[in-house]
């Protein structure tokens, strides 16, 4: 299956889930034995394998380093990068928030003392 960013979630959770079982099973690994490896429970490695949702991403991340996927977190989720405008904006400091979305201010009507 090729995933995409039009890939529903339900389609996509059960691909990676196989491909999560695939990795497993080339690793002659049992669920049971994948799970006390990943300090997990062997119900957390089922769920992930048929793509319930019920499971923590700590769970998740605990078998992607069983399996050896920890070092293509970065391919998954890059570190992203600021534009060059934002850095020259920043001048070295790190952003800490975002911005809300600014709305126009009405002209003001001038106040005077009630005459």
């Amino acid at each position: 299956m090729i995933l995409s960013e039009f890939t529903s979630e339900e389609p996509l959770l059960k691909e990676i889930g196989a491909r999560l079982a695939r990795a497993r099973l080339d690793r002659n690994l049992t669920q049971a034995s994948l799970a006390l490896e990943a300090g997990v429970s062997k119900r957390t490695v089922e769920r992930l394998e048929t793509g319930e949702t019920a499971t923590r991403l700590a769970g998740f991340l605990r078998v992607c380093r069983v399996l050896g996927f920890i070092d293509r977190i970065d391919q998954l989720i890059p570190e992203p990068a600021p534009s060059p405008m934002a850095l020259l904006k920043l001048r070295g400091r790190e952003r800490k928030r975002a911005s809300g979305t600014r709305v126009a201010e009405s002209p003001r009507e001038t106040w005077s003392w009630g005459e």
